[in-house]
């Protein structure tokens, strides 16, 4: 395929976070693949952070503009009316790149980002809007959002559980899934002194989970079934890592409130945000992903596949296409304590089955999720868009 004739036109690439969580590492990949591409990218973000720094590191140019991402904390008049002015100010930003640079491709990162569907569609500019969201409600949130989809030239889902959920409203057209992909290195070698570091005795199995502290990641779920499994043994530590979205600091104090309350603070660390998640994931034996809501494709399983941990996950959205069950870990229904429980009681007593999972947690990730298939597919994929806008 040549692609000679992608070379010096500009892609511009929104996102509403500058964190190096889920959704913001694949835009960094993204944009990667934009770059071997030949395409001059202008990434928009609303504040510095890891990601511009990453991005910089690529020499790659970083805006800073409030975007008016949708959050649930305006769904209120005052919020609605917030919202409204600060997309208006993004669509003046954006104009404004748009008559300097001339713009080929406007790349929208999340369904939060509303504002490049409604620029390029003004604009006549090739629109891709990547979906990482499966959103059950409000009803009137997801047909607007809906309705903007149907009305975007290209939807690129994360996984078939997202483009089955939109498909559900209409969203049927355009639609290409391309799976997440990660790099994956040999499983890293656990550091007995990083677990002394955390005081974790040497005979104690570790089970973790990582993700954002917000309502659907379920981290008062994983505590619920710490709290059930350590009243049967005491051998077991479970390791919590991630900080709250803005807005969603309360969660941390409930996890607090039930730590102290359920005295079992001893085995339960909650160690906030890190950066080092590839040394906890190295001394770790499960991982737990214990979502309430659907988690569309979520990209640590990803890595606690690639470090080679057997995983437990809610049987919801994208990690039924990630886990398989029996084989790489289990799947069980969402708040199902017991279910959780056994499973990962299970895991726990039988080394061998533990690791026999590991094993395969790993050769899957490789095999189906990796960074340079994911490579290919986005590149190909953008391809595609700038030659049919051409054609």
């Amino acid at each position: 395929m040549n692609r000679d004739s992608l070379n010096g036109k500009y892609a511009l690439f929104l996102h509403g976070s500058a964190d190096l969580y889920g959704s913001s590492l694949i835009l960094l990949f993204v944009v990667e693949s934009a770059l071997r591409l030949g395409l001059i990218p202008i990434v928009v973000l609303p504040y510095r952070g890891q990601l511009s720094m990453e991005l910089q590191k690529r020499g790659v140019r970083v805006e800073i503009q409030n975007l008016g991402v949708l959050r649930r904390k305006y769904f209120n008049p005052l919020g609605l009316l917030n919202r409204i002015q600060k997309l208006s100010s993004a669509y003046r930003f954006l104009a404004k790149l748009h008559k300097e640079n001339r713009l080929d491709l406007v790349y929208s990162n999340t369904l939060a980002v509303l504002i490049g569907a409604f620029f390029s569609r003004r604009k006549g500019i090739s629109h891709i809007w990547h979906v990482h969201e499966i959103i059950p409600s409000p009803t009137f949130l997801v047909k607007f959002l809906a309705a903007q989809m149907q009305r975007s030239d290209n939807i690129l889902a994360v996984s078939h559980s997202v483009a089955q959920h939109w498909e559900k409203y209409g969203v049927e057209k355009n639609v290409k899934v391309i799976h997440n992909g990660i790099p994956y290195r040999d499983v890293q070698v656990s550091k007995p002194a990083f677990r002394e570091t955390l005081g974790i005795m040497p005979n104690h199995k570790v089970v973790t989970m990582v993700g954002r502290v917000n309502p659907g990641k379920g981290q008062m779920f994983f505590l619920e079934m710490a709290k059930e499994i350590l009243m049967k043994r005491t051998d077991v530590v479970f390791l919590m890592a991630g900080d709250p979205y803005p807005g969603y600091e309360y969660i941390l104090e409930e996890i607090q409130v039930f730590i102290k309350k359920n005295k079992v603070g001893n085995n339960v660390i909650d160690l906030g945000f890190r950066s080092d998640i590839a040394e906890i994931l190295a001394i770790s034996d499960i991982f737990v992903l214990p979502s309430i809501l659907p988690d569309s494709f979520p990209t640590v399983i990803l890595e606690a596949m690639g470090a080679g941990l057997p995983v437990v996950a809610t049987r919801s959205g994208g990690s039924v296409e990630m886990v398989l069950e029996g084989e790489t870990g289990h799947l069980i229904p969402v708040s199902d304590v017991q279910s959780g429980v056994n499973s990962i009681v299970n895991l726990l007593e039988d080394e061998e089955l533990r690791k026999g999972m590991g094993v395969k947690s790993q050769a899957r990730a490789k095999q189906a999720f990796g960074l340079l298939r994911f490579n290919e597919e986005i590149e190909n994929y953008f391809y595609q868009v700038l030659q049919e806008k051409k054609s």
